[in-house]
Order: C-alpha cells, then sequence, then structure tokens
C-alpha cells in the first residue's frame, strides 16, 4: 500500500516544473503512549471546552480563534479571514536559492519530508531538478506552505528522490550567548588534550543507526508487560553519583578502561514491541 502524501503540488526550478507529493520522513506513532483516564472507573476521559469565566460547556460550533490583544481581552479572527491569506508558494515549492549545505546553522533545521513525483510525465523534469542539485553538490532552498504556514525548506538530493527539510526562521533560533557566557577560556595543557583525543579515536566508528536504543521505551515496553502479567515491577537501583577525581587521573584511568573493552557487534534486530492492551494507542491531548 503506498503511503498517503502529507502535501500534493508543484517543484519549479525557473521554467522548469513538476507534480510532486511530499511525504514526513519522521515518525513518532511507535513510541509508548497514554491516555488519560478515570482512576476510580478505568474509563478513559474526553476533554471539553469550557468557557474561562462562566464555566459553561461551548458547544464544538462555537469554538472560534483569538488574538490576545491585552490582558483577558481578545481579537476574534474567522476562519474565512486566515483562507483569504493568499501566499504565492499554496501550491507550488519555488527553488529560489542553491547553497552550500555547511554554510547552513544546523539549529536552523527542522522536520524531514521525502519529495517525489507523481506521475510519469513529470518524472523527467524531477529527475534533471533532484541530478542537477546532486551534481553541484549544494542544497537547494524553496518555500512551502505547511497547514497555512509557509515554511523555508532545504532540498537535497537522496536516493532516487529528495530530501526536503524545513528550516526554522531567526525568530524561532535563540542567540547562544547568554547560554555561555559564564563560560571560561581556558588553557589545557597539552597532555591532558592528547589523553582526550586517545579516548575520541578509541571509541570512533561509523554512524549507525540501528546500534541506537531507546532505554527508556524499553524500559515502559517491560512495565507495561510485568503490571499486564500481574508482576511486582521493581524499582531500579538508585546510581551513584560520579566522584569527582583529578581530570589526568580520570583520563588516564579512561583509556585504561577503553583499552580492556572489546567492540560490540552493534545489533540490527528490530526490537519486539510489547503488546499491552489496546493494540493501537493514541495519546490523549
Amino acid at each position: 500500500m503506498a503511503p498517503r502524501a502529507y502535501w500534493k503540488g508543484y517543484l519549479k526550478l525557473s521554467l522548469v516544473s513538476c507534480p510532486i507529493a511530499l511525504y514526513p520522513a519522521s515518525s513518532s506513532s511507535e513510541r509508548v503512549s497514554f491516555n488519560r483516564i478515570n482512576k476510580k472507573t478505568g474509563n478513559r476521559l474526553k476533554q471539553l471546552n469550557v468557557d474561562s469565566e462562566t464555566g459553561e460547556q461551548v458547544e464544538r460550533e462555537d469554538v472560534g480563534r483569538g488574538y490576545e490583544v491585552g490582558k483577558g481581552e481578545y481579537l476574534q479572527i474567522e476562519d474565512e479571514e486566515i483562507e483569504k491569506i493568499q501566499i504565492e508558494s499554496t501550491h507550488a515549492i519555488d527553488i529560489d536559492s542553491f547553497v552550500p549545505k555547511a554554510e547552513i546553522d544546523n539549529r536552523y533545521l527542522d522536520s524531514p519530508y521525502y519529495i517525489a513525483p507523481t506521475d510519469k510525465v513529470g518524472q523527467e523534469a524531477f529527475a534533471v531538478i533532484r541530478d542537477t542539485i546532486r551534481d553541484k553538490g549544494m542544497v537547494a532552498l524553496g518555500r512551502v506552505v505547511l497547514s497555512r504556514r509557509e515554511h523555508v525548506v532545504m532540498l537535497e538530493a537522496f536516493d532516487k528522490g529528495l530530501l526536503a527539510t524545513t528550516l526554522r526562521y531567526p525568530y524561532e533560533v535563540r542567540e547562544a550567548t547568554a547560554y555561555f557566557e559564564d563560560v571560561p577560556d581556558l588553557k589545557l595543557p597539552k597532555e591532558m588534550k592528547e589523553l582526550a583525543a586517545h579516548i575520541v579515536d578509541s571509541k570512533a566508528t561509523k554512524f549507525d543507526p540501528t546500534a541506537f536504543q531507546d532505554h527508556y521505551e524499553t524500559a515502559l515496553v517491560e512495565m507495561l508487560r510485568a503490571k499486564q502479567a500481574g508482576r511486582v515491577i521493581q524499582a531500579p537501583k538508585p546510581q551513584e553519583s560520579p566522584r569527582v577525581i583529578n581530570l589526568m587521573d580520570a583520563l588516564r584511568a579512561s583509556i585504561g578502561q577503553e583499552s580492556k573493552k572489546k567492540p560490540a557487534a552493534a545489533s540490527t534486530k528490530t526490537r519486539e514491541r510489547a503488546a499491552p492492551a489496546p493494540a493501537k494507542r493514541k495519546s490523549a491531548r
């Protein structure tokens, strides 16, 4: 079964265009999630819209949008007014420029999406744009409207398609100065830096996401299995806080510890999922 497109439109490079579909490249739906329930009855709770002043429940058709212009004062906005806002990139990703990927600050990277052509007629134009991006060794920057908001997207060749990553705007990225202003500039001894570099070299490997394990998710699954089976859930032993010792001694001891370890083969087996009571879980919002 083909995946459902999140957005459909056109990809444009100057006068070259082709119909495309955009699909989310990441998902959190496989994470363990919980519903809010009544602890006395075990029944799931429903969320109700309640007027903050009168305390009365508001029917769905009376729920609208409001922009706060003062304390407790809202400017009411209708859906029709928002829909009247016309943005040029509503139905197209228009490539504006090309830049080296290394120039894009990682703090601006947001959400990834796959882009693929949607019909045979546009496949050649799509391939031209994809291969040009790949051959130039750069990424393309364009604009797209998703959920009524305009986003800047970074496009790069990926497999037989394109990988689009939405970028944050400057006002969404916090400046680092305030967080690091109290960090002093230190002149580190040469031996200390060499010891640290040796530890890094001993841990150097190739990036393999299949070796990643979400330990908290695994613990949640085991807890659900134990509870469903009626077993007593044991609390983990408290971890000891790291001892504060001489830094040079710690570096030398770390090298000795790493030299004793043998690199473990990365497991590529997919973690077995638990089967708690509800087969499909949805997060309560």
